[in-house]
């Protein structure tokens, strides 16, 4: 059976693209628009891992990645911010918040499968 992965981002055109790359790799995709729909998911889902947009409405990324780190269920679970920002602290953010990764957008497809295969092994 194939990895899953949720992407997690408030614009549909990104998870598609995101869910297309994936998808081609092989890999299951479970789709989220915001954090909360993220958590209300994720539960029981065997998501080996997660991407996820900083700026949502609801609930942000780096919230979402507290939330998840506070789950026993999602403690170890990588979690891949792909975000416009690339500014040190809001990376120094997302690595104190628990995040394993961070890719800048816009991203290359080959990219972003660089950077999971690397982070599944």
């Amino acid at each position: 059976m194939s990895k899953v992965i949720m992407t997690v981002d408030d614009s549909a055109s990104v998870r598609q693209m995101v869910s297309f790359t994936l998808k081609q790799a092989g890999y299951g995709v479970l789709e989220a628009s915001d954090g909360k729909d993220a958590l209300s998911k994720i539960e029981g889902a065997g998501v080996a891992m997660v991407l996820t947009d900083l700026n949502m409405p609801n609930m942000d990324g780096i919230e979402l990645i507290r939330a998840l780190r506070a789950n026993p269920s999602c403690k170890f679970v990588p979690i891949v911010m792909l975000t416009t920002e690339s500014q040190p602290e809001k990376k120094q953010e997302g690595k104190t918040a628990g995040a394993t990764g961070w890719i800048v957008k816009p991203f290359k497809p080959d990219q972003l499968l660089a950077v999971i295969k690397k982070v599944l092994g």
